[in-house]
């Protein structure tokens, strides 16, 4: 790789490292919001944040600069991926999170690529390769093998489940997407923000949560904005200098960053079984963040 890419690769590794750092930050959250609260504290912070840049965005472009815009059919695509990776999965993914060790939920995260992938395949048709299908069984075994609780006797732990079905729904949510990938990536993402965060917040207080003290809120707000919103700016930034195989490679690092800061955060080691379920992660995360095909 070239060394004039350097600031690009440093902007694709730092999109990693934010999403990445979403898990375990989101847990020590957890402790004074609400999961389903704190899921539409961290969209609405998303949706402010990428509004900020959209303005400053605006003010800078050229006239030549013009992003397409939504039309039509676009809202329903949109309406999908907002309900599926907007409302449902946080939600799951918060609740899930409160039962599960920050560093086990980090590598599971690995799993929406499979998700993608495979719904992908299966309902829209995408020719994948070989490789793919060795990378799909690898991340898949070691999300079977992080899901096992050993200590109730062998049994599937909740939690991880949970993770796993929101790694789905967000599956859902980037195949809706890729239906409107063409039109501008920022206004998608700002109104997936701030629409899955109303949402989200609202049906809390529906059901009776009450807003915690105002630094819990700003704290979420802030996690949204870096984690869900910068994090998405420096990865578009970064895709389109260097293309989208060089930067889907260095943002698959994403859980590995959740990960160590997990262990750094809680300084707890994870289980025997943890290890044989990194290796097979990172072999299939590498695979898939490699894989070319027509």
């Amino acid at each position: 790789m070239k060394r004039v890419h350097l600031p690009l690769i440093l902007q694709a590794l730092t999109a990693a490292l934010l999403f990445g750092a979403s898990a375990p930050l989101a847990k020590l959250l957890l402790g004074g919001v609400e999961p389903i609260l704190l899921a539409g504290l961290l969209y609405l912070g998303s949706g402010l944040g990428l509004l900020v840049v959209k303005i400053i965005q605006s003010l800078a472009r050229k006239s030549t600069d013009v992003e397409a815009g939504l039309k039509g059919k676009d809202f329903g695509w949109l309406t999908g991926a907002i309900l599926s990776g907007g409302v449902a999965a946080p939600i799951l993914l918060l609740i899930s999170l409160e039962h599960t060790p920050a560093a086990t939920a980090s590598l599971l995260l690995s799993f929406e690529v499979v998700a993608t992938t495979l719904i992908a395949v299966l309902a829209f048709r995408e020719a994948v390769g070989k490789k793919v299908a060795v990378a799909i069984s690898l991340i898949t075994l070691a999300s079977i093998l992080l899901s096992v609780d050993s200590t109730s006797g062998w049994g599937f732990s909740l939690g991880a489940l949970g993770i796993l079905a929101a790694c789905v729904l967000w599956g859902v949510d980037n195949n809706f997407t890729r239906n409107i990938s063409a039109k501008d990536p920022l206004v998608i993402t700002l109104l997936k923000g701030f629409i899955g965060g109303t949402f989200s917040v609202g049906l809390a207080l529906f059901l009776g949560s009450h807003l915690p003290q105002v630094g819990l809120v700003l704290a979420a707000l802030a996690l949204g904005a870096l984690s869900y919103g910068l994090s998405i700016v420096l990865f578009i930034r970064a895709r389109r200098g260097m293309g989208a195989a060089r930067t889907s490679a260095l943002f698959s690092t994403a859980p590995l960053a959740g990960l160590i800061l997990s262990m750094i955060i809680y300084q707890v080691l994870p289980g025997w079984i943890f290890l044989p379920a990194l290796v097979l992660a990172i072999v299939g995360t590498w695979l898939l963040a490699n894989e070319q095909h027509q």
